[in-house]
């Protein structure tokens, strides 16, 4: 089979640099590369730089190997295109059909999926032309991942930096996956819950579960890829930030009720993937728990955390607003699922079986999704991107 064919584009940012990395994460999955930097790019990393690490030919201007017309035909072959990092400028010279370097001419003419990766100062790309821009290319199908949060050039803090390359290759992964479908979530605000919560006994313990976020983490990437606004709402995992999710840290569940609940006035659809600890501890102990010797430490009194899925189906903050739900069972899977789903009032359910070497922390999934309609659509194991985006599908679908 012949190796999936992209175009990584490099305009003349800073974070050019860290291109290097994306396509070196592109060759070994067994992508065939072809890098079109633009010349302010090769200021920052030079053209040999890129020839060695993706082994193609690299050119910025129309005029090089004109027999073979480059700036009609790379984007022509491509089965995917995404530049990386995408400057302010490049972004309107984009949006606006400009073509006046080899980079905008293969942008013209790619018939296959875009991804843009934005990197730029805060107030570059918080002004109304930046983000008019970036409206635009949404509108016409292309994929603009939103920038992280942190150091920029400088002494400089805040949004505007690039994703880790690892997690923009996930979302390329996606796109790439998904073929030429189009970003069916584009426009829509999506809230995804992940993790386990942990209810804190005393300054040291606290009580948790097993959960990774992996699917949670999935359910955010693979919606980014599909063009949506994400708020991930994020419970303990300790994985690396979604490229263009905006992430929520919390701790105990009644800290991800209050995020989710804020999120969610304005979704279009909320996924609660994380595990919310049914129950806390009644009371905090400020200092830590000592054993004492001779004596069976004393009961630990229990009281019900609030029952956020439930809250949520029975009072949405929009007319509309779908509301998908995970059982994870032990046993008696299929009869427990149903119940739940009746008595959450969700539109749809994900039920798996889990268990100490079932699920949590594996990166693959088995489940059925059962639907308030009476639907059920099962999964086959694999991995939790799969799971993700044919939950996606059946949230699509009943958004019409």
């Amino acid at each position: 089979m012949d190796k999936p064919r992209v175009v990584l584009g490099v305009s003349g940012g800073i974070a050019a640099y860290k291109a290097c990395e994306l396509l070196r994460r592109f060759t070994e999955s067994g992508h065939d590369v072809r890098v079109v930097p633009t010349a302010s790019a090769l200021h920052f990393v030079g053209a040999a730089t890129w020839s060695a690490l993706s082994g193609n030919p690299v050119a910025t201007e129309v005029w090089a190997d004109v027999h073979e017309v480059p700036h009609v035909r790379i984007g022509q072959r491509a089965d995917l295109v995404v530049v990386a990092p995408a400057t302010a400028d490049m972004l309107a010279k984009a949006a606006h059909g400009l073509a006046d370097d080899l980079l905008t001419n293969t942008l013209l003419t790619a018939r296959c999926p875009v991804v843009f990766a934005p990197a730029m100062h805060t107030e570059m790309w918080e002004h109304p032309a930046t983000q008019e821009n970036v409206a635009t290319l949404r509108r016409r199908g292309a994929v603009v991942v939103e920038p992280a949060v942190g150091r920029l050039t400088g002494v400089d803090t805040g949004k505007g930096r690039l994703p880790d390359p690892a997690e923009i290759f996930e979302v390329c992964r996606r796109v790439l996956a998904r073929g030429v479908t189009g970003p069916d979530l584009d426009g829509r605000h999506v809230v995804v819950s992940a993790g386990g919560t942990r209810e804190p006994l005393d300054p040291v313990r606290f009580l948790g579960n097993r959960s990774s976020g992996k699917q949670g983490y999935a359910l955010a990437r693979t919606a980014a890829a599909r063009g949506a606004r994400v708020t991930l709402v994020s419970a303990n995992p300790g994985l690396p930030d979604p490229a263009g999710v905006d992430v929520v840290r919390v701790g105990t569940a009644v800290q991800l009720r209050e995020a989710v609940l804020k999120a969610a006035a304005d979704a279009d659809a909320v996924v609660m993937a994380a595990a919310v600890a049914d129950f806390r501890p009644a009371a905090y102990a400020a200092g830590k728990i000592k054993k004492k010797d001779g004596h069976e430490p004393d009961p630990i009194v229990l009281v019900r955390n609030p029952d956020i899925l439930a809250e949520i189906s029975a009072d949405r903050a929009r007319p509309g607003q779908v509301i998908v739900g995970f059982a994870a069972e032990t046993d008696d899977v299929l009869a427990n699922g149903r119940a739940k789903l009746a008595r959450k009032g969700c539109d749809l359910l994900v039920v798996n079986e889990v268990g100490e070497r079932k699920t949590f922390g594996s990166e693959e999934n088995e489940a059925l999704v059962l639907g308030a309609d009476g639907s059920e659509t099962p999964v086959p194991h694999g991995p939790k991107e799969a799971l993700a985006d044919t939950v996606w599908d059946l949230v699509v679908r009943r958004l019409g």
